[in-house]
């Protein structure tokens, strides 16, 4: 009786609160009819994006493009009269608006002819906005708007066709063309189109490492509208890194160093590398395992491309040392066989691994004390916390990681799907696969639950570095029961060392085969509690190798990959530049991309980068705002809103 009475009395604290907001019965009223109103819009268009891997220009065009949706919009609305070149040029001007006005300011020398393209096209992008807006509410779209023509666009958006008004519309344009704020107002025009044509995107995961600019797509993901993402496992590498974890941040150099990446570390956030590059050039020599793999605009001198390859092979012993200690204070991470430095024959310069015994080429083992090869040097241990301390104090990455952290998560559950990056670990027989951590055993959803908290109270206490939290976010990068790596083992010491590539095979778990059958998938989704007839997995991490024949679309729709393919280093295996996924109110369409040339390609030759959309699942009935994520929140809102009603202003 108490607990109920206790409830009561909290009820009715949280609605003397909520009629702080709303004084009146007016005004409660009204926003219940806005909100039902709202609820039965049709609902918004998702935009799933993965695996961007630092390669900005690629993902800006998809982003900017809606995955085609704009062009879609274009086609729908001047296919009638527009050939299929007007419609590229103008998708191209809602693309890059000011790189394309620059363009047609070129070719249109003449005043006369400028101004008369000026007023055709805003009153083709008001046409489009409007189009684009149109299961919008009038608020929605305002807040769209560019600030300083909300009261001009709206004016031309809501027009009275009447001959009384037709000198003032006609007005207005001159106006804007007169006063030199037509380039400003058509710039603005396309932002708000490419931000209508996608209400919410979703990142699955792998935004750093590989290519040249991932800090810009951090940049561009902070000012988007609305956005969520799934940490992949190079994402989590650098949340680690920044949390303190000595090994994950000598794995984020190290992929630097491979891929001619280091500038993002020194020059984009500040993180000085001098100290590791004058270990190097102390303990280390050329070495063809270690040169770097060259992007195809980035020209080295060859001193450049020694000292990257001397602080490769520096920063990938500190990294296999610093495995050690963590292998041994943690077991139950099931590790043990990965202690490599251990296990090598100094004398010998070979190694015994399952049994067979491999020899040793391009080896660096310099810096290792055979008895006790867990050992850094006072050097490397100098350096190594030098490095943290710059990582640790680079504003930049503090900015980025702190947003991840905001808008990131190990796996969504958000309109009846399951959007996750790696895997939901399985065994052989397709059951959740067990992991004990500690003396507590986890599977499924808690596993990842579990994870999940250790890498936030990672984050949270950056001081706390030899820790079972710290220790986790690496075991999420590399350990077997992790969700985002998927492997049994990470095999960066044998495909460094052994020439023999059965060495270098890397045995994934029992989900990425047992991902096929509709039944496993059902059963993933209820384990997430969602609805098995209705919801689908959308899954980042494993490129999609479309050249051999593989579906995208697997267990008969339930199961969606949409690795992106963005890596220019795994396209040539995949044979396109992957996959983005669209969901609006009529249902899920797959997309997929062509490799990415440039921006001026797009601009010059209105080329894209997009080929056949396919139909993943189509609605039965349209979708409408009340069966989203967004739409539970309102009909709660409804229900305190009717509960006010009820409690202050109809008695």
């Amino acid at each position: 009786m108490n607990c109920l009475k206790g409830d009561i009395i909290l009820d009715a604290q949280f609605l003397d609160l909520l009629a702080q907001k709303y004084d009146s019965e007016e005004k409660v009223v009204t926003e219940i009819i806005n909100l039902e109103a709202i609820s039965n819009l049709p609902k918004g268009t998702e935009h799933f994006v993965s695996d961007l891997h630092g390669e900005f220009q690629a993902f800006q065009h998809v982003l900017r493009n809606g995955s085609g949706t704009v062009k879609e919009k274009i086609r729908d609305l001047f296919r009638e009269t527009w050939t299929e070149k007007e419609i590229s040029d103008f998708a191209a001007l809602v693309y890059y608006p000011e790189e394309k006005l620059q363009l047609v300011k070129g070719d249109l020398s003449n005043k006369q002819s400028l101004n008369q393209w000026y007023r055709q096209t805003i009153e083709h992008l008001i046409k489009l906005v409007s189009y684009a807006s149109s299961k919008y509410t009038r608020s929605k779209l305002r807040k769209a708007l560019p600030e300083q023509f909300v009261y001009i666009i709206e004016e031309l958006l809501y027009k009275n066709e009447t001959i009384n008004k037709e000198s003032y519309y006609e007005e207005i344009y001159r106006q804007i063309i007169s006063l030199g704020q037509a380039d400003k107002l058509i710039v603005g025009l396309a932002y708000t189109t490419q931000r209508l044509v996608v209400d919410h995107l979703h990142v699955v995961g792998d935004i750093y490492d590989r290519g040249p600019e991932p800090d810009q797509i951090m940049d561009t993901l902070i000012q988007h509208h609305s956005v969520d993402i799934q940490w992949g496992n190079h994402d989590v590498l650098w949340i680690g890194a920044y949390a303190g974890s000595l090994v994950c941040l000598a794995n984020i150099i190290r992929i630097c160093a491979r891929y001619d990446n280091l500038d993002i570390i020194e020059d984009v956030y500040g993180i000085n590398l001098r100290p590791l590059l004058n270990l190097a050039e102390k303990y280390y020599e050329d070495n063809p395992a270690f040169r770097p793999k060259l992007q195809a605009d980035h020209t080295l001198s060859e001193q450049e491309i020694l000292q990257i390859t001397k602080i490769h092979q520096a920063i990938a012993m500190i990294q296999f040392k610093l495995e050690i200690p963590i292998i041994k204070r943690r077991p139950y991470f099931n590790m043990s066989d990965r202690l490599l430095l251990e296990k090598v024959d100094y004398d010998r310069n070979e190694i015994t691994l399952g049994g067979k015994t491999y020899p040793l080429e391009n080896t660096c083992f310099a810096t290792v004390n055979p008895q006790q090869p867990e050992q850094l040097l006072e050097e490397e241990q100098q350096v190594m916390e030098k490095l943290l301390f710059s990582v640790q104090h680079s504003e930049k990455l503090a900015r980025h990681m702190k947003f991840l952290m905001k808008k990131g998560s190990l796996y969504l559950k958000y309109n009846g799907n399951l959007l996750i990056h790696g895997c939901i670990p399985l065994d052989e027989e397709g059951n959740m696969e067990e992991m004990q951590i500690e003396d507590k055993t986890y599977s499924g959803r808690q596993l990842l639950d579990v994870f999940e908290s250790h890498l936030r109270y990672a984050f949270a206490h950056p001081e706390e570095t030899d820790d079972l939290s710290t220790d986790m976010v690496w075991y999420i990068w590399t350990g077997e029961c992790s969700s985002l790596f998927g492997k049994r083992e990470m095999t960066t010491f044998e495909r460094y060392f052994i020439k023999d590539k059965e060495a270098h095979k890397e045995r994934k778990n029992p989900y990425y085969r047992l991902r096929e059958h509709e039944e496993i998938c059902r059963n993933i989704l209820l384990e997430f509690d969602l609805d098995p007839d209705h919801g689908h997995i959308i899954n980042g991490h494993t490129p999609v190798k479309e050249i051999r024949g593989e579906d995208p679309i697997k267990a008969n729709g339930k199961m969606i990959v949409i690795d992106g393919g963005f890596s220019k280093a795994y396209q040539s295996t995949t044979g396109i530049a992957g996959y983005t996924l669209l969901y609006n109110s009529f249902g899920m369409q797959l997309v997929a991309h062509q490799k990415f040339n440039s921006k001026e390609d797009v601009l010059c030759n209105g080329t894209d980068v997009l080929s056949v959309k396919r139909l993943v699942d189509k609605e039965l009935e349209r979708k409408k705002v009340r069966e989203t994520n967004v739409g539970e929140k309102l009909l709660r809102k409804i229900s305190n809103l009717k509960d006010l009603l009820e409690y202050r202003y109809m008695h």
